[in-house]
């Protein structure tokens, strides 16, 4: 079975650890463990019937959701399958563009997007062998290597940065609206800040036309099975992927649990307040293990750099205690040095931290 260039692949890991994909412990897909919330699977109950009924072409009642929540108008939001499907069509239209910033090691999706309609990609590193550069510093890493940047380029980045967790500030990404002509950020980790912390731009997106917001279900309310996600851009671009797009690209289910979920205010209190301390809790049981050195991180996830290989430590973990870990030998910058593990409760941070512990000094 090939080995997985995403997290979560519970079947290679089985295979790997010889056990049923229930009884893997996956710290390899950063998902929250509080979900899916019980508003959401009420919400999917409730809409078995609707089976036998196309969606809403337009799907009214989720983009006037989408727009309560973000206190936007409802034109201005587009819900695609997975934010993966809105990502493909943002590659089609910063493929338009002389060249695409990118901001490395990045997603590899990403690559795959651009790729798709062969988008000019020029790699700007955040993490080099010789310094880590500050997570606020945007402009230091966009500078690394062109000293000018181009009005006809595109820039793609997340925030906050996935593997390595960064957040960058709105003001830092904020001047590169009016040098790029296209900025795509994607959000997908965002909503795991509270309103007091997160650094979205969509307070500022009717003031860009040039701005796509891209923003996930799957991470935060633990629904990655349903495959939802949504776009937040000027209605003329949005518009003009629609008709890029296959119909009815959501499933009733999948936006009848969104309209819930977003609505659930119970369940983002309890988030917020579970994911400070249980991410402390793994970082300094991480940093006390020997070879070990986790990096600071504004998500639900930790990068960790390692001095023994992590696709040994990967398949040790799977084999010995059917734990699932991600390597980042996709993430061509990090290679076989680093390994990635997603935040999950107490009890399942500490069967990780032990059985680390047994692995590295064996």
């Amino acid at each position: 079975m090939r080995q997985p260039a995403h997290g979560g692949n519970l079947a290679w890991a089985a295979a790997l650890a010889g056990c049923p994909p229930s009884a893997i412990l996956d710290f390899s897909a950063s998902i929250s463990p509080l979900g899916p919330p019980n508003s959401a699977l009420a919400a999917i109950e409730s809409q078995l019937g609707n089976l036998r009924h196309y969606p809403d072409p337009d799907y009214g009642e989720l983009r006037l959701a989408l727009s309560h929540f973000h206190q936007l108008p409802p034109e201005w939001i587009l819900p695609g399958n997975g934010s993966a499907e809105l990502l493909s069509l943002a590659g089609r239209e910063l493929a338009q563009l002389a060249a695409t910033a990118l901001i490395t090691p990045a997603f590899g999706d990403y690559y795959r997007a651009l790729a798709a309609y062969h988008a000019e990609v020029l790699e700007f590193p955040i993490i080099s062998c010789e310094q880590r550069i500050p997570s606020s510093e945007l402009k230091a890493v966009l500078s690394t290597q062109h000293s000018q940047l181009s009005t006809n380029w595109g820039l793609l980045l997340n925030n906050p940065h996935n593997p390595t967790g960064k957040l960058f500030s709105r003001e830092a990404i904020l001047p590169y609206l009016k040098e790029f002509a296209l900025v795509v950020v994607d959000e997908a980790f965002m909503d795991f800040l509270p309103p007091e912390q997160e650094q979205s731009l969509i307070e500022v997106v009717q003031e860009y036309p040039n701005l796509v917001i891209l923003r996930s279900l799957t991470k935060f309310y633990s629904l990655p099975g349903l495959r939802l996600g949504y776009a937040i851009a000027h209605p003329d671009r949005l518009r003009r992927w629609q008709l890029w797009r296959d119909p009815w690209p959501v499933n009733t289910l999948a936006a009848a649990a969104a309209v819930a979920a977003v609505g659930d205010k119970q369940f983002q209190d309890q988030t917020w307040a579970w994911l400070p301390p249980a991410r402390n809790q793994l970082f300094q049981g991480l940093a006390s293990l020997s070879g070990l050195q986790p990096l600071q991180s504004a998500a639900n996830f930790l990068l960790v750099e390692s001095q023994q290989s992590s696709s040994q430590l990967q398949q040790k973990l799977l084999k010995h205690h059917q734990i699932f870990i991600r390597d980042c030998l996709s993430f061509s910058e990090l290679g076989d040095r680093y390994f990635r593990v997603a935040v999950r409760s107490g009890l399942d941070n500490q069967r990780l931290l032990e059985a680390l512990s047994l692995v590295i000094s064996d």
